[in-house]
């Protein structure tokens, strides 16, 4: 059993939301909030702030990947879509724009269950690769600060490269702070002594 999600809904038409909601619910989920078009989508979401979003893609004002897109700018949010249309084109450009899971109308109930855990089980995959991507690029950042601030040591005291960073470690434990936060220190100390003499 999946756990129990807050879910927003978009569609607009009364009896597919109507549909939705009940289904959503018999399956243990909470569904937060029914949209009908794409910019009410964009709203609910930004006052409900919910674990799954499942849309149309044929709305008026907005269609449902557009909608997506936007709602995905401002927060990571998995997305299932819904249409009455089979097209190859719309499943391509859903796929290049975070949906999670792609159900053709008329919706089962049988449906909804295996579709939100995969749109599930891929969102977690696909967080746990973006922070993975964002940590790596940190360490890459963090590297570069630690190297300036060898660098610096060296200069000012001339010291060879190990002893540099053997002084730099030894600084981070005697004040009990973080490598990077010993570096990224005596970079700025720097900057600011530069940034006098100029």
């Amino acid at each position: 059993m999946t756990t129990s999600l807050r879910i927003v809904i978009a569609d607009d038409e009364p009896r597919t939301r109507d549909y939705l909601w009940q289904s959503l619910e018999r399956l243990g989920h909470h569904v937060a909030a029914a949209a009908r078009t794409g910019r009410e989508l964009i709203e609910q979401c930004h006052t409900h702030q919910p674990d799954l979003i499942i849309s149309d893609i044929k709305m008026p004002d907005m269609d449902g990947i557009e909608a997506a897109a936007q709602i995905y700018r401002t927060g990571a949010i998995p997305v299932i879509l819904i249409s009455a249309f089979h097209d190859v084109e719309l499943i391509e450009r859903a796929s290049r724009n975070h949906i999670l899971a792609y159900l053709v109308k008329p919706v089962k109930e049988t449906d909804l269950a295996p579709a939100i855990a995969v749109a599930c089980q891929r969102f977690t995959e696909f967080e746990a690769l973006r922070q993975e991507a964002a940590d790596a690029k940190q360490a890459l950042e963090d590297r570069k600060v630690i190297e300036r601030a060898k660098g610096i040591l060296m200069k000012r005291t001339g010291l060879p490269e190990p002893d540099a960073f053997r002084r730099l470690q030894k600084l981070a434990s005697s004040k009990s702070h973080r490598l990077i936060e010993i570096a990224q220190s005596i970079v700025t100390a720097e900057e600011a002594v530069a940034s006098e003499t100029e």
